[in-house]
């Protein structure tokens, strides 16, 4: 998929005068985000590519995108000639993603029948846009306060609010029409991740499932600040108590501490 960020240039009485320097001039820093760390544009990669690596699935997208009103999952397996079950496998993806927002509507001729689930574009970028470090400062400013904190009920604190999130997460990618299996609940969960900067990925664990993320969005601060972890444990339990039923996930390992991934098992 390639993305284009369209420019406009100057026209008119809008130009500057001859002479002025214009943005471009100002070097580097003047107007130019910070550059993404490896790890952080790796992750933006991941994300999109989990998304809209499948052909068919951005052709979703964009059928998507031309419906104001939203499609239904009926619509898109007519207009791809795929199976129900398929087309909402990718219009699932996509709301974990962030891509898409699902809502329950009545179309105008539908009757007093149930509402049908349907999809529309999130937003005008639709969360196409890749991390920028804006957020650095305050992921720091999180960790100093908890470790203001006594660490039992820092943590609580970092797994309540996290909690919190991922229950708000769950609702904008389910509209609570049909309970998902744990297994699909649990990918679901691996790519809201992925969208928000933890390339996460879901597998089994002997008896176990786990949630396998490579990359962490607060992991400086989660070196000086442990506690932070909490928080990504939180949206783990909010987002599938919200797309499940109750769940409790348990860190098995992190990268925060040394290890070569943050695993959850649940």
């Amino acid at each position: 998929m390639d993305l284009v960020a369209d420019g406009a240039g100057w026209v008119g009485e809008d130009a500057p005068d001859a002479g002025v320097p214009g943005t471009a001039d100002l070097g580097p820093d003047a107007t130019s985000p910070p550059a993404l760390t490896d790890a952080e544009f790796s992750a933006a990669v991941i994300a999109v590519t989990s998304a809209f690596g499948d052909p068919t699935r951005r052709q979703i997208y964009l059928f998507a995108r031309e419906h104001d009103g939203g499609v239904t999952a009926g619509e898109v397996a007519e207009r791809f000639n795929l199976h129900p079950n398929v087309a909402r496998h990718h219009l699932d993806k996509l709301a974990a993603g962030g891509y898409l927002d699902v809502f329950l509507a009545r179309v105008s001729h539908g009757g007093a029948g149930r509402p049908s689930k349907r999809y529309r574009l999130s937003g005008p970028a639709a969360g196409l846009e890749l991390p920028l470090k804006g957020d650095d400062l305050l992921i720091t400013l999180l960790g100093r306060a908890l470790s203001l904190v006594p660490a039992a009920a820092a943590e609580a604190m970092a797994e309540e609010v996290g909690e919190e999130y991922g229950r708000r997460l769950a609702g904008q990618i389910s509209t609570g029409g049909g309970q998902r299996s744990f297994r699909s609940a649990l990918h679901a969960v691996a790519d809201a991740l992925t969208a928000h900067g933890f390339a996460a990925h879901a597998e089994a664990r002997g008896r176990s499932l786990a949630l396998i993320k490579d990359s962490c969005p607060f992991f400086d601060t989660a070196r000086q600040h442990p506690v932070i972890c909490a928080v990504d444990r939180g949206m783990v339990r909010g987002m599938l108590t919200g797309l499940y039923g109750e769940a409790v996930p348990a860190t098995q390992s992190s990268r925060a501490m040394g290890d070569d991934a943050c695993v959850t098992l649940v």
